[in-house]
């Protein structure tokens, strides 16, 4: 069984390669190059996160992150709410 990251873009439950193997099979030629160059020379604490950004890079997670971001450039409410809210304390 192939291991999977799962999250949810566009509102749908989608399914990402969870090995390093499986993220470079997802990748073009260009990305396979570019991946490569990267990770070897990673810290190891910021191995996790880049894994994880390489797996989102054939799916809308970006584009779908850069219309939240032109929503809130342009004021809209995106029904975010601050960090703590909810938390006894919060401010």
């Amino acid at each position: 069984m192939d291991v999977t990251m799962k999250t949810v873009i566009g509102g749908e439950l989608v399914e990402l390669p969870g090995t390093i193997a499986g993220i470079r099979s997802a990748l073009d030629e260009e990305q396979l190059r570019d991946f490569d160059k990267e990770i070897p020379h990673l810290p190891t604490a910021e191995l996790p996160a880049a894994l994880v950004r390489w797996a989102l890079v054939a799916t809308d997670a970006d584009r779908e992150d850069e219309e939240l971001f032109d929503r809130l450039a342009r004021g809209e409410d995106v029904g975010a709410v601050p960090a703590g809210a909810g938390r006894p304390g919060a401010v």
